[in-house]
């Protein structure tokens, strides 16, 4: 007999044949059953309390940039009103705003779900160093919080190819971008729990709040796979953005992100409600003190002033006077000071405005 295409309640209770065995559904096993075979999702239901002009103009700004730049949309698809641009993206029901528009484009996204955000922790052994939480948009997230990981809260080893600085750090960056990035498009938000970011000196955890699609396995994960998003709404924002692949590929781009850096493949860690992504640190690369930075609040007889400020520049180069001088613990003028000074000796340039403006190494 051929199963059914939508789900038959019996006497109050929910049911699922495996071999020859029929089990209960219960739970979040229930809910992820009764969302994969009515195919309804969290993210495309309407809401009444956002709409298109509450949304935030810097998170289209963003995701215009982001589009443009990897090809996914052209200029001529970008040149439209904030309201055309969300049609475009399928964000709009019935006249209202889905769920998915107000997470990705409302810098107060805590209003549709109030654990919307993102919290890294420093950790040595149960003690936290330090912490930080990631608000705004999805889109401010994902342009922010990678270069914030990288900056505060990672050191990288020092070396030397001939006459060349190379600084490696512990993690692969563009596998802990990948993983970030996929616990933020795959995480039940209706959860209010927010995407966490555990580190520690040789290992780093990302989890959220999430189900795997009905009948996977972590092994389902680690093999071929299509592409299930969690939230295929906020997953499309995220592919025209660039910051993903739509094909399953995201695990396998971790996995060879990992390699390619010479550490471990990641553990995935599935519990009922949770993923959890383990990564182990590259052992050369692990630097001893926890609680500094490669370039912040280091700049010893070895790194001057104006090195620790490039080596900022190198990680974000939309980098703030004011961002500088927090992770340098230094004062605005003495960012300032030494900016000049490496402008004068034509080593960076300023490209843009205050804003939206950026810096440029002169190689």
């Amino acid at each position: 007999m051929s199963p059914w295409s939508f789900p038959v309640n019996y006497d109050g209770a929910y049911y699922y044949r495996s071999g020859s065995t029929k089990q209960l559904l219960r739970g979040n096993a229930l809910t992820s059953f009764l969302m994969d075979k009515t195919g309804l999702k969290w993210d495309a239901a309407t809401i009444a309390n956002v709409c298109v002009e509450d949304l935030d103009q810097e998170s289209f700004d963003i995701f215009r940039r982001e589009a443009l730049r990897s090809g996914r949309m052209t200029k001529e698809d970008l040149e439209i009103s904030n309201a055309e641009l969300l049609e475009k993206l399928d964000l709009i029901a019935e006249g209202k705003l889905k769920r998915a528009a107000a997470l990705c484009f409302y810098r107060r996204p805590e209003k549709v779900s109030a654990g919307c955000y993102v919290k890294i922790g420093k950790f040595e052994g149960s003690e936290i160093l330090y912490q930080d939480e990631v608000h705004g948009s999805l889109l401010i997230i994902a342009d922010r919080v990678i270069d914030l990981v990288y900056l505060k809260y990672l050191k990288a080893a020092i070396s030397y190819h001939k006459e060349t600085r190379v600084e490696t750090y512990p993690f692969a960056r563009e596998a802990i971008r990948e993983a970030v990035f996929n616990a933020i498009i795959h995480c039940n938000w209706a959860e209010n729990v927010p995407v966490q970011i555990r580190i520690e000196n040789d290992v780093m955890y990302v989890s959220n709040c999430s189900m795997l699609p009905f009948g996977w396995t972590a092994e389902t994960l680690l093999g071929s796979h299509a592409s299930k998003p969690y939230n295929p709404d906020i997953a499309r924002v995220f592919y025209r953005a660039g910051y993903i692949e739509n094909w399953g590929r995201g695990i396998q781009k971790i996995r060879d992100a990992c390699k390619a850096h010479g550490a471990e493949e990641p553990e995935y860690i599935v519990h009922g409600g949770d993923i959890m992504v383990k990564f182990k640190a590259l052992q050369s690369a692990i630097v001893t003190d926890p609680k500094v930075s490669n370039v912040t609040k280091d700049v010893t007889k070895d790194v001057t002033m104006e090195e620790a400020i490039l080596g900022l520049i190198r990680e974000n180069k939309a980098i703030t006077t004011f961002e500088m001088a927090e992770f340098l613990s230094v004062t605005r003028r003495t960012i300032q000071r030494n900016l000049d000074t490496l402008r004068d000796k034509g080593i960076i340039v300023r490209k843009g405005g205050r804003r939206y403006g950026y810096w440029e190494i002169i190689d």
